[in-house]
């Protein structure tokens, strides 16, 4: 497999190569990376990675209009049924299922990709499919570590490839209202903002080595990171509280209302980033955090993150949200909706969706707000332009809650270069800005 990767690699940078996995041969030449997807034309699409998250997006990618689900692959052949089941059940035809997704986009015909693996896979497997002239939608994070972002952004620029990242309030009509009123001064200047998510999640216990399940390639479902021996407490969720695959709670859902801060804000990067909290509430394999408080100190604001991964009390009533504090007023911004209040806590403008919305649904909070966001991906596609939560934009909010869960890692506050998000005079936490992979799996544009 290792072998199979490099000559991928090597052959795609050529510009025009016979490449051969698993039996399969395709031809890449330069008018496959410069196609023009036209207006009318159906966008052939290949869904990776199909337990949860990807089984619910998959339906709703097939079910919009001129867009074909043509592949469906996952490591887990239970899980790739899942996805497979999913797009019928839309009264689509089947998709073909694929274990490996580096043979689906050998298909000249595939346009684009969904990405839904876990995080360590996110920002690879992106720039694989970019390098093969394939345009990609990737979940949050854009990666599990900064270099991979800015390699990501270094595959989609050089190759000209529409890449979206999963922040679908980018594409919410009600909140991006809310936003274009904050940038207009409706709460004046803005001194605070606060985020937070919560939810009751219970112990993953002590895992034991195993043997890996039947319909599982472990070893591909580990792909770049080091190898690790199977525990039957990792797959298919609680790989996210591991830093070895996953980013915990900041990554996993505190991406999305950073992103939003930083929207309203209108800012690159914080000056300063510090980071408190543990695991408290079990003691178990748990990682990550469970408890975290990451404090922003930016020009002129401060932005705070509250993330209860076992504690699903809520916040100003609602589980997961943003607030926005101004000398003039205060917005609160929750499920693509907002309001704004007077300094004495009276409603002055509610806009309410009325979208049903579950903030804790790992699967989709909402069909409809998730297909808003991947309509605007599949536009751009056809027209050639930059996605609402482009590359750059992701990579931006992603590395935000990377620095956060830095500062927790290293138990010291970073200090950050304005020009390009870097962490300033601090070797141990830039050790911390990229990751060791399996070898022959690094990454490379």
């Amino acid at each position: 497999m290792r072998k199979s990767r490099r000559t991928f690699l090597k052959n795609i940078a050529q510009g025009s190569a016979v490449i051969a996995i698993g039996g399969i041969g395709e031809t890449f030449g330069a008018k496959s990376y410069n196609r023009i997807i036209g207006a009318n034309d159906r966008i052939h699409m290949a869904v990776i990675g199909c337990n949860g998250r990807g089984e619910a997006m998959a339906p709703i990618f097939a079910k919009q209009e001129n867009t074909q689900v043509d592949f469906v692959c996952d490591v887990d052949e239970k899980a790739r049924m899942k996805g497979i089941n999913a797009v019928i059940k839309a009264g689509k035809d089947a998709p073909k299922g694929e274990n490996d997704f580096r043979k689906t986009i050998l298909n000249k015909d595939i346009d684009a990709v969904y990405i839904a693996t876990p995080d360590h896979w996110h920002a690879p497997a992106a720039i694989i499919c970019c390098t093969a002239g394939k345009h990609v939608y990737v979940e949050k994070p854009l990666s599990h570590n900064p270099r991979e972002g800015e390699l990501a952004i270094a595959a989609a620029r050089k190759y000209n490839r529409v890449v979206q990242m999963g922040s679908q309030r980018r594409s919410w009509n009600l909140l991006t209202e809310g936003i274009n009123e904050l940038h207009a001064g409706a709460i004046g200047k803005i001194h605070l903002v606060k985020c937070w998510y919560t939810n009751s999640r219970k112990s993953i216990g002590i895992g034991k080595d195993a043997p890996v399940p039947a319909g599982l390639d472990y070893d591909l479902w580990q792909g770049p990171a080091p190898r690790m021996a199977y525990k039957d407490n990792l797959i298919h969720y609680n790989w996210h509280w591991f830093w070895h695959w996953g980013t915990g709670e900041a990554l996993n859902n505190g991406t999305h209302e950073i992103d939003v801060a930083r929207w309203g804000l209108g800012i690159d990067y914080p000056l300063e980033v510090n980071s408190t909290g543990g695991r408290y509430y079990f003691s178990d394999d748990w990682q990550t955090p469970d408890t975290q408080l990451i404090t922003y100190n930016c020009p002129e604001a401060t932005v705070l993150w509250e993330g209860r991964s076992c504690s699903g009390f809520k916040v100003q009533g609602t589980d997961r949200g943003v607030m926005f504090y101004g000398d003039k007023g205060i917005m609160q911004t929750g499920h693509n909706g907002y309001t704004i209040f007077d300094e004495k806590g009276n409603i002055l403008k509610e806009i309410k969706s009325n979208a049903v919305i579950d903030g804790r649904n790992t699967a989709s909070p909402n069909e409809g707000l998730d297909a808003v966001h991947i309509a605007n991906f599949l536009d751009s596609v056809r027209v050639s332009k930059r996605p609402n939560a482009d590359v750059e934009t992701g990579y931006k909010s992603t590395l935000w809650v990377q620095l956060g869960n830095i500062s927790q890692r290293v138990g010291h506050t970073l200090h950050i270069d304005q020009t390009n998000g870097h962490i300033k005079d601090d070797t141990q936490a830039m050790k911390l800005w990229g990751r060791e992979y399996e070898k022959g799996w690094e990454p490379k544009v």
